[in-house]
């Protein structure tokens, strides 16, 4: 029971840090959307695209629709959010709709001498990496992720196609004010705002792992270790059809040094089978901090 408080505690914990994060990108996320978006017809998904759609048919400021058509959203969700994530949420509601309203006061105007190429890998960047930056710190600015929540707890629906139905249906009724045109920029824009997303979410500490099956684990993984000084683990494995118990060389090394692991595995056995994965994120020594010279160790205990 006191290592689940304390689990709690830790999950419930709110960090100014992530405030000034949110701060920086709701910033950027509204500075594009006024100072690009707008100016350059191009529409957005979501509770944002729905506030262009208002803005372009009925003239309401998207600082206040923002605030209108989250905050009933964010009560009907109150049930499923923590503490901090109400908080969080709430931040990031409120945050965006003060940058809306303060960039529209003070515009920047950018010479993009009408190129809509240009203005949709801008629209894209700043919203990828705003929306990226909140969302890697556990924050969001509301909108259809309430609604896609609440589908998956009630209907048992996944978020990712609530999500895509909800900006398949905003982006077509977006071309009651721009053209086929402008939306076809658009997507250009959404795609990417959603690598910029990916990116920021993924982290700075990307890496390639390498399984190796092969007769002579010992020598790869003491070569790995020589020559680059990265870490390996030999994992027990059995063969699918033989059911022999053989030795799996596993390994996480920097992108740059993938062609020096080739060449090692190579050398040592030319008919080895090797699977090269991407991770996700990988921290701890030599990736997320220095690492020692001449240090060797496990991964796995």
């Amino acid at each position: 029971m006191a290592e689940q408080t304390m689990a709690t505690r830790v999950i419930e914990k709110i960090r100014l840090r992530d405030f000034i994060i949110f701060t920086i990108g709701t910033s950027m996320y509204g500075w594009g959307l006024v100072n690009v978006n707008i100016p350059s017809h191009l529409a957005e998904g979501g509770v944002t695209g729905i506030t262009l759609i208002f803005r372009a048919l009925f003239h309401i400021n998207p600082a206040l629709s923002t605030l209108f058509f989250n905050i009933p959203l964010l009560l009907l969700g109150l049930r499923m959010l923590g503490k901090r994530a109400l908080i969080y949420t709430l931040y990031g509601i409120v945050g965006l709709s003060f940058w809306l309203w303060f960039w529209q006061l003070y515009p920047m105007h950018l010479d993009l001498h009408h190129d809509l190429l240009i203005s949709a890998i801008l629209a894209g960047f700043f919203g990828g990496l705003g929306s990226g930056l909140i969302y890697r710190f556990g924050g969001t600015t509301g909108g259809t992720d309430v609604i896609a929540r609440i589908l998956e707890q009630k209907l048992n629906i996944p978020m990712g196609k609530t999500l895509f139905a909800l900006d398949v249906v905003v982006l077509t009724v977006s071309l009651v004010y721009i053209n086929i045109v402008e939306m076809m920029y658009t997507l250009i824009a959404a795609f990417v705002f959603a690598q910029l997303v990916n990116f920021t979410q993924k982290g700075a500490y990307a890496a390639r792992a390498f399984l190796i099956f092969t007769n002579y684990p010992e020598e790869i993984s003491h070569a790995i270790m020589q020559e680059l000084e990265r870490g390996t683990s030999l994992l027990h494995a059995e063969g699918g059809f033989t059911h022999n118990e053989r030795k799996v060389v596993y390994a996480v090394v920097d992108p740059s040094e993938m062609n020096i692991v080739r060449r090692l595995i190579n050398d040592i056995d030319p008919q080895a089978f090797v699977t090269v994965m991407d991770t996700q994120e990988t921290f701890g020594e030599g990736f997320s901090y220095a690492q020692p010279k001449k240090r060797r160790f496990n991964l796995l205990p």
